[in-house]
């Protein structure tokens, strides 16, 4: 080749171009069939799940490059509305008695069904109340300066249907009965709470123990004999969207780092069969 020859030369640059170029293309195509395949994933979701999928949905998002829309509200409303056709991939709810009836409903994947922690409640009363609740325990909700308790609505949430056993089981009901004030999930009884709305309240221990929540009130946890178990279970529906994700998140609810978020917020997990 004659180095003063500038055409060998030129064709070598073209052609260091073109295999640059097609590296370039090979690693954005292999970025992008990344993300092909991904999709959104809609979510039905009991509201003492609300700090847990906090945690989750971004590490979700992350490692599959799909795309969760939460919504957080009580089981119950949530089970009435996917009776009929509301469009949702997956349903979390705090009793598993609802996803179950899905199932049996043919709403549901067969074999879907998956219980996915054991909830608890708690005592709730914000910082500077005169209550000490540590000491009193069951008895703080005939305090003298308790004139409202707040608990979810027992007619469509789970917690608020343990919150009146537990008051039955103790036989306090009738005595505290005509103090209630019911949210509409348990979300909306600890904000009843947090807000002055209510002097005392019976709330999920996932929301007594996150943060916002653990710095402005103290807890008494309630024993578990006390109230029936609250299984809570998952399932896929059949009208799902986008199936193939919704099982991705399922199983990433089911797998170790799952777990160990319903851990840091007060949940048991069931062992499997």
């Amino acid at each position: 080749m004659d180095i003063d020859d500038p055409l060998p030369v030129l064709k070598m640059k073209q052609r260091a171009k073109w295999v640059l170029g097609v590296i370039v293309l090979a690693v954005f195509e292999g970025m992008l069939s990344g993300h092909l395949h991904a999709g959104e994933v809609s979510i039905a979701a009991a509201s003492d799940l609300n700090f847990v999928f906090k945690e989750m949905v971004p590490d979700f998002e992350g490692k599959t490059g799909h795309t969760v829309k939460l919504s957080l509200g009580s089981s119950g409303n949530f089970f009435a509305q996917l009776s009929n056709g509301a469009p949702f991939d997956l349903y979390f709810s705090a009793d598993i008695a609802y996803p179950k009836k899905l199932e049996e409903a043919g709403l549901a994947e067969p074999g879907s069904l998956y219980m996915y922690a054991v909830g608890r409640i708690v005592i709730w009363i914000p910082k500077g109340s005169s209550i000490d609740i540590a000491l009193l325990g069951i008895k703080a909700l005939q305090y003298s300066s308790v004139k409202k308790i707040a608990i979810a609505n027992p007619k469509h949430a789970p917690y608020g249907r343990a919150a009146v056993a537990v008051m039955e089981h103790f036989k306090v009901y009738e005595a505290v009965k005509d103090k209630l004030v019911l949210g509409d999930n348990i979300s909306q009884t600890a904000q009843f709470v947090q807000t002055g709305a209510a002097d005392i309240g019976i709330i999920a221990l996932s929301l007594a123990v996150a943060p916002t929540m653990r710095e402005t009130g103290a807890y008494w946890e309630i024993p578990l004999d006390a109230y029936p178990r609250l299984e809570q279970g998952a399932v896929l529906l059949k009208a799902a969207r986008n199936p193939k994700a919704a099982r991705e998140f399922l199983e990433y609810v089911k797998s170790a780092d799952g777990a160990a978020v319903f851990k840091r917020y007060g949940f048991s997990i069931p062992q499997a069969p």
